[in-house]
């Protein structure tokens, strides 16, 4: 599939057939194009931004790699799964982007799963010039209404830190995101935007590429920063980062990769590459979700939102309720168990053993991941998952990996599945 993401001043008088359009900033008349961000240039301006081309054309690829991501069906590839993806994108300057096309096409394989072919073209749109207001923030922090993000916006700020709290608009989250912000002392300075990518025709509902629409926003904040080189903090707690296949059929990008160590450390790559100053920071790597509500700075402040906090993968199917019985609910479920505070969140399923057979495989996989590490080590249980970690790292991945396990057994004992 040939996707072209482009100014409206570049877009062809006719694009190729098999090639499907969307403009930049702004709606195309052509019902054949679809629009990303339409209408946002003039948001950014009235709020002081004024990017490097850098930074501009950053968020503009990863808007692009997203847009191409949601409107390739996997379904349609030739194992129902893994596609080959052929992305033209007009940026402001595009030299140092082909000069480094390797590095992001490999690393879009590892987000991903598919196979990337990029082509970088001059003529993208051009940055917004806003007058910048004098910023007292010194980083940058994600913020997505999730407990992880929630406990590293405490974390920073406590240490003294004033981050710029950035969040994809989200339905009920938006009101979470802000929330938070407040509490935190960063509302004034909190970004919220959304990509709002729009075309005709079916989605695809894997979104293994989401997070680049967030890592673009976090990259475009940065903007606003008078600090040298930049820092983006990005609170996901290990095990969920490495998120080791549970069962041999979930290797891969079968897993979802947002925050993989190896996808990071290419992403870090790259921003070097094309001349972003920015510093991908992971606080927690090493830690599980359970370490992290332990020795979250502020208790006071964590209990008050914790199960508030929203970490469902099927948060909008069940009107706005956890399920409780997806991989990230249950990591949920068995950190706060960890923690030992009164767990109020509301779940669908409160209870594994009565959570429905019709959809019991994410349980199932848990209770084999388990019962795997268990009764064969560790080791044997990881194989080859830890291969992208150096000398140094393996152990610390190694035994977030075991400690997450163990939460999860614990959990799962509670419940009555093993």
């Amino acid at each position: 599939m040939k996707i072209l993401c482009s100014s409206i001043n570049s877009l062809p008088q006719n694009v190729p057939v098999g090639t499907r359009a969307f403009t930049f900033l702004e709606a195309s008349s052509r019902p054949d194009v679809g629009r990303i961000a339409s209408g946002w240039l003039r948001k950014l301006e009235s709020a002081g931004y004024a990017p490097s081309i850098p930074v501009w054309d950053f968020m503009l690829f990863c808007f692009a790699v997203y847009a191409s991501d949601v409107a390739v069906i996997r379904k349609n590839s030739a194992d129902g799964w893994t596609r080959q993806i052929e992305l033209y994108i007009t940026l402001n300057d595009p030299a140092p982007w082909e000069a480094n096309k390797a590095i992001a096409e490999e690393m879009l394989r590892v987000l991903s799963g598919d196979f990337w072919t990029l082509h970088f073209l001059p003529g993208g749109p051009p940055p917004p010039k806003g007058k910048l207001r004098k910023c007292d923030r010194d980083c940058v922090s994600l913020l997505s209404g999730g407990l992880d993000s929630l406990i590293g916006g405490i974390d920073a700020t406590t240490a003294g830190r004033r981050p710029i709290f950035v969040s994809q608009l989200a339905f009920e989250d938006s009101a979470r995101q802000v929330a938070y912000a407040n509490a935190l002392g960063g509302g004034d300075w909190h970004q919220q935007w959304s990509h709002k990518v729009v075309f005709s025709g079916k989605k695809e509902t894997s979104t293994r590429a989401r997070s680049m629409a967030f890592y673009g926003l976090a990259v475009l904040a940065t903007s606003l920063l008078s600090v040298k080189r930049a820092d983006i903090l990005v609170p996901e707690n290990g095990f969920i980062s490495i998120n080791p296949p549970l069962l041999p059929g979930r290797m891969a990008s079968l897993s979802t990769r947002t925050t993989h160590p190896q996808f990071m450390t290419f992403l870090q790559k790259l921003l070097d590459a094309v001349g972003v100053n920015a510093q991908l920071c992971m606080p927690y790597r090493f830690m599980t979700k359970g370490e992290m509500l332990a020795q979250c700075a502020d208790q006071t402040l964590l209990t008050r939102f914790a199960c508030d906090s929203t970490s469902c993968g099927r948060f909008r199917t069940y009107n706005r309720t956890h399920c409780g019985r997806c991989v990230p609910c249950m990591v949920r479920k068995a950190a706060i168990q960890r923690w030992g505070i009164s767990d109020t969140t509301r779940y669908k399923f409160t209870n594994l053993s009565v959570a429905g057979k019709a959809n019991a495989d994410d349980p199932m996989a848990v209770a084999c991941a388990v019962l795997a590490a268990e009764k064969k080590g560790i080791d044997a249980f990881l194989g080859a998952t830890l291969a992208f970690a150096s000398a140094a790292d393996r152990p610390h991945y190694r035994q977030v990996a075991e400690q997450g396990l163990a939460e999860l057994a614990t959990l799962l004992r509670k419940d009555g599945i093993i």
